[in-house]
């Protein structure tokens, strides 16, 4: 179930660090994604490819794609409230994705089981109603922030610890940094 103090319907989710590839807006070369609260426990982004996202000539790296569907699974955990990280990510790539093209993602959490949190996301091109492009399914496990403590650069875990953005967001998971 949707967490009552998740960010409303329509509410832009915002970038969880500013260097993350995914949505991370001081990350020249990433993906930018912007991400907003749908109904439920669902939300919608949107990506739109550039010309260092390519892999074949004029189109999306499909590593690229499945970041974008990873970033986009992931940032369901902000309707939960739950800090997670990827389990498991199965991508399915049904049509070329062209660069300059706006990727229209939706996602869903479709269960929790304890730790284990399911969720599926699709991409499509030509807008929300388009032909699908991408389309995934997600386990992510819940983690402790500790996680990150544990196993990142002291310097980047310090440097968000000091982005007081970053300290109200931890602080609305009711985590401590």
């Amino acid at each position: 179930m949707r967490h009552p103090d998740a960010p409303a319907p329509g509410e832009l989710l915002g970038a969880h660090y500013g260097q993350c590839f995914g949505c991370g807006g001081d990350q020249p070369h990433g993906l930018h994604l912007e991400a907003r609260a749908g109904e439920g426990v669902s939300l919608t982004a949107e990506f739109t490819v550039q010309p260092a996202h390519q892999g074949a000539p004029g189109l999306a790296h499909g590593g690229v794609l499945t970041s974008a569907l990873d970033e986009t699974l992931g940032s369901l955990n902000w309707l939960l409230r739950t800090i997670a990280v990827t389990g498991r990510l199965e991508t399915d790539f049904v049509r070329p994705v062209p660069v300059g093209t706006t990727l229209h993602l939706e996602a869903e959490v479709t269960a929790v089981a304890g730790r284990k949190i399911y969720s599926t996301a699709t991409g499509r091109v030509g807008g929300p109603d388009g032909p699908v492009a991408v389309r995934a399914e997600a386990l992510f496990i819940e983690v402790k922030v500790d996680h990150f403590v544990d196993h990142g650069r002291p310097e980047e875990i310090q440097a968000a610890m000091n982005d007081p953005d970053q300290v109200r967001r931890a602080r609305a998971f009711e985590v401590n940094p």
